[in-house]
């Protein structure tokens, strides 16, 4: 069969553009990737936080009985909630429960905080509340991907991927984004995945919940068999190896983050060891955050840690309370639960506080705290709440926010977010402009749209900056 040069070029003209595509995305692709795909880059403009620890509590605290007094709530003990429940509820809950804790106001501010929190309430003239915070799902896991990436339907980057993807690390021997201990349940991995973000941009994991934080390792820190010398000789034949694949094949970008993770991971051989050995540090730090006493001994070494890799550069450090299968989730036993949860946790959150603020770090480290939701104020069985994302409480502290400052309300029984409402997406926004990012443009291109942290939402909540 003949064709003339016409009909072929016709026939074939999506062709030869696909090639042409094909070269320009290759040169791109060589042009954005540096030699160190980590390379500390440029806010988009001057940033209130050059890092950020996120203090997470997984199950969910109960706002009510911690930082969000409602006076109403303990009068109408056992009363009916005067107002619709939400449409969608995790389970069957009854009548109104009052606080088991009793509520003073502290610091200068006059701060609202209950018995659970004693150390944290010194801090209140250091901590935005934001009392009004909601979210979309009433499940642990849609709840913890929710607030970890921003969807609770899709895998999407979690938001330290995100700020590694726009500010790299301050550290070249240290990854940008480390999660202490983080729960291996309700998303797992998901919740600190780079997702469709290069691979590089990936959370480091430091141990597990199932782990006693002194327990908590990075692997295969120390070489036993072969000299730095002889290492470094074998990196530089495997990365001329790929470099050459590289040049035959053309973009591999699984391929380009694997070399960054080796030359990564020798250069941490070094630095994490010394991070993770804390006997440089003085008995007044280490009492400070709890580690002479059992009780706060394990989440009291994860703060520190946090310290420890916040000061040497690293952007984003999540530490999770998750040490058994129920955590801050008290559907029953609410005042055995929290009594416990909080004693854990208090001492070691106010010890970095204070440590951050004497070395001078909280003026530019930003401190999120808070769970996947928040409870309900009317009783689940005789004795518990259940999950309630309708309205809660997450704080912020350091990095530019407004010290002693309360942002946003729920109702007067705290089901319920009712002013100044900040929607995850909203917390989100404003947690990246903290970092100098703006959300809107810190996007990534993927399966032909832009996708970023907040999707197609998101306001800032400019009132909290000081």
């Amino acid at each position: 069969m003949k064709i003339d040069r016409r009909s072929l070029l016709r026939s074939t003209a999506s062709g030869f553009g696909y090639l042409a595509f094909a070269s320009l995305l290759d040169q791109q692709s060589r042009a954005d990737t540096p030699a160190n795909p980590l390379a500390a880059q440029q806010p988009h403009f001057a940033p209130r936080a050059k890092r950020v620890i996120f203090l997470f509590m997984k199950g969910g605290p109960s706002h009510v009985d911690t930082f969000d007094y409602k006076p109403l709530l303990q009068r109408d003990d056992g009363k009916s909630l005067p107002f619709e429940k939400p449409r969608v509820q995790f389970g069957q809950t009854n009548n109104l429960l009052r606080s088991p804790w009793k509520f003073k106001q502290h610091g200068e501010s006059g701060m609202w905080v209950s018995s659970l929190f004693p150390h944290v309430a010194r801090h209140v003239d250091k901590i935005c509340f934001l009392n009004s915070v909601h979210g979309t799902n009433a499940a642990h896991g849609g709840a913890l991907l929710k607030l970890h990436t921003g969807s609770d339907n899709f895998v999407r980057p979690s938001i330290g991927s995100w700020v590694s993807y726009g500010l790299g690390t301050e550290n070249q021997n240290l990854p940008a984004f480390i999660t202490i201990c983080p729960t291996l349940a309700h998303g797992g991995v998901k919740n600190w995945s780079n997702a469709f973000l290069p691979a590089h941009f990936q959370g480091m994991p430091l141990g597990n919940a199932s782990l006693q934080s002194k327990d908590a390792k990075v692997r295969y820190a120390k070489n036993p068999y072969l000299s730095r010398q002889a290492q470094r000789r074998q990196l530089d034949l495997v990365a001329a190896m790929n470099q050459d694949h590289l040049q035959h094949s053309g973009p591999d970008d699984g391929l380009r983050s694997r070399m960054s993770s080796f030359e990564l991971a020798f250069r941490m051989q070094q630095e994490v060891p010394r991070i993770q050995d804390i006997s440089d540090e003085t008995p007044e730090t280490l009492q400070l955050y709890g580690l002479d006493e059992k009780i706060t001994s394990d989440f009291g070494r994860q703060c520190l840690l946090a310290r420890r890799f916040a000061e040497r550069g690293v952007r984003f450090i999540q530490v999770t309370h998750s040490d058994d299968d129920v955590q801050w989730d008290q559907h029953a036993n609410l005042k055995v639960g929290h009594d416990e949860n909080a004693l854990e946790v208090d001492k070691p959150i106010a010890g970095l506080l204070t440590d951050l603020h004497q070395r001078g770090l909280l003026e530019d480290t930003l401190v999120v705290w808070g769970g996947e939701f928040g409870r309900t104020p009317v009783a689940q069985g005789s004795n518990g709440r259940d999950h309630n994302p309708e309205g809660f409480t997450m704080w912020m502290a350091g990095a530019g926010v407004k010290g002693g400052f309360q942002y946003g309300a729920t109702d007067d029984y705290g089901y319920y977010a009712v002013e100044n409402k900040m929607h995850i997406h909203d917390f989100h926004a404003t947690w990246l402009h903290l970092m100098g990012l703006d959300h809107e443009r810190l996007t990534y291109r993927y399966a032909g749209r832009d996708f970023r942290l907040t999707d197609v939402s998101g306001q800032v909540a400019h009132t909290i900056f000081a």
